[in-house]
């Protein structure tokens, strides 16, 4: 059990096991070769990220990050 991304990783380029991971952060090491994809038919890729916050009213400074990332995907 690891609360690093890094760790898991580097564990794995070492031959420790199997590593379950967002695939973002292992892009490089699969396309050199240091790390095989495994089980690939069952994984498949999804549009992208939800933004989840527990408070329905949010804040002013949370609306304006939603606000941010709305304009940067329009553009």
């Amino acid at each position: 059990m690891f609360n690093d991304a890094d760790l898991p990783v580097a564990a794995a380029l070492e031959g420790f096991g199997i590593l379950y991971i967002l695939e973002d952060l292992v892009a490089a090491p699969i396309a050199d070769g240091r790390l095989v994809r495994l089980l690939e038919p069952w994984c498949e890729p999804f549009a992208g990220y939800q933004l989840y916050y527990p408070d329905r009213s949010g804040t002013t400074a949370f609306e304006l990050f939603k606000q941010t990332l709305r304009e940067s995907r329009a553009a």
